[in-house]
């Protein structure tokens, strides 16, 4: 008989943002397989998505309400979690906010006009909520000698967005620039993650990155065309191109990676 090292089977596996554009596609996968997934998100089960809905009263689903920003509601939602399900054992970091291609162009203005209070917002959700995730659950897994925390990159976070990819609102007559804040927040995720791996090697925990390339969401056509003229695969990912790698890094199948970066850009960064 051979182990499927893929396998999540009877993990508990907290997923902060899980009901996001991504989130969602990831915990339902990691249900399918074999994990009982804890959605950690400020969204109420009443508005869980399709994707989700047939998972909604399961044994392997949990949602807990939450904001990643009060490190106190992460601590009740770790109570609530090992009342259901025990202490977990993988942490995906999903939740992030940023700014559209149609955002409001006073959102996307240029640097030097960039508001404070965007950029603080961006910054606590996708960085202090990461951290203070990592501290609740990464060490809570510490105590128990095992686990695999996934902090979710983006291309934006290892390279600088290209401008050009926006000319179109431009030659509409808007100000418009890709903001710095998100790149910025998704930035400092790598060098906690190196952090974090190394810090916690020694308790079995591992840490990793994994870096997403742009996702079709109905964009205006427009960028569309752009984005898949950068791309080396010439296309936007798909939300299904992603869960594969995120059960990658929290299985057995990658028990001897950690302080790494999985890279799914469509060849973007490659160029």
């Amino acid at each position: 008989m051979t182990t499927d090292s893929f396998s999540l089977d009877g993990r508990v596996i907290v997923v902060t943002g899980g009901h996001g554009k991504l989130g969602r596609y990831m915990v339902a996968a990691m249900i399918e397989r074999g994990a009982r997934a804890a959605v950690i998100d400020l969204a109420s089960p009443d508005e869980a998505s399709e994707e989700l809905a047939d998972y909604i009263g399961r044994d392997e689903y949990l949602h807990v309400p939450a904001d990643i920003t009060d490190r106190a509601t992460l601590v009740d939602a770790l109570g609530q979690i090992e009342d259901r399900f025990g202490a977990p054992d993988g942490l995906v970091n999903a939740a992030a906010i940023d700014t559209p291609p149609d955002a409001d162009a006073a959102i996307n203005g240029p640097f030097e006009d960039f508001p404070e209070e965007v950029f603080d917002r961006v910054m606590a959700v996708n960085v202090k909520g990461t951290f203070f995730a990592c501290q609740v659950f990464g060490g809570r897994m510490a105590t128990e000698g095992r686990g695999s925390i996934v902090n979710i990159g983006s291309t934006y976070g290892k390279v600088s967005p290209d401008q050009r990819l926006y000319d179109y609102r431009r030659e509409a007559g808007d100000t418009f620039f890709k903001p710095v804040a998100y790149s910025v927040s998704k930035s400092a995720l790598y060098n906690l993650t190196r952090y974090l791996a190394t810090y916690w090697a020694e308790q079995g925990v591992r840490v990793n990155t994994v870096t997403f390339g742009g996702v079709f969401d109905d964009q205006d056509a427009r960028f569309v065309e752009a984005y898949e003229a950068r791309t080396p695969m010439g296309r936007m990912a798909r939300p299904g191109d992603y869960p594969g790698g995120v059960i990658f890094l929290l299985s057995d199948a990658s028990s001897y990676m950690t302080g790494a970066d999985l890279v799914m850009d469509g060849g973007w960064t490659a160029w």
